[in-house]
């Protein structure tokens, strides 16, 4: 059974950092596509950064250039490093492991995290 569980969550004000953790079992990450979705209140679930199994990324233009995802296929972890963060950061973070080849297409049915919450105040 496929478990991802997010981590590292929490409170920062504006221009501070986190890291998230996402700690998969029943899944080698490493075979797979990997990435980080995030939702805000009131919007649609987007995907903010993914990685290929040649560890080749992908950002959204919101959070490229702050934002860093990374894997440790030892520990079968995923990670997204959160810097500068802004207000408009905020949000619930989930971690997702794509169901198929590669990161590009849809992310149809991806198992999903819990989510962890980031909050970025003024």
């Amino acid at each position: 059974q496929v478990q991802l569980v997010e981590s590292g969550g929490g409170s920062v004000q504006s221009g501070g950092s986190l890291r998230l953790s996402c700690a998969a079992s029943g899944y080698t990450i490493s075979s797979y596509c990997m990435g980080w979705f995030r939702q805000a209140p009131g919007k649609d679930r987007e995907l903010i950064s993914a990685i290929n199994t040649s560890f080749g990324r992908t950002y959204a233009d919101s959070v490229k250039g702050r934002f860093t995802i990374s894997r440790d296929n030892a520990k079968n972890t995923l990670y997204l490093q959160l810097n500068s963060l802004k207000p408009e950061d905020t949000a619930i973070y989930y971690c997702a492991a794509k169901v198929g080849p590669g990161c590009s297409g849809q992310w149809s049915n991806p198992y999903w995290g819990q989510g962890t919450q980031v909050t970025v105040s003024s």
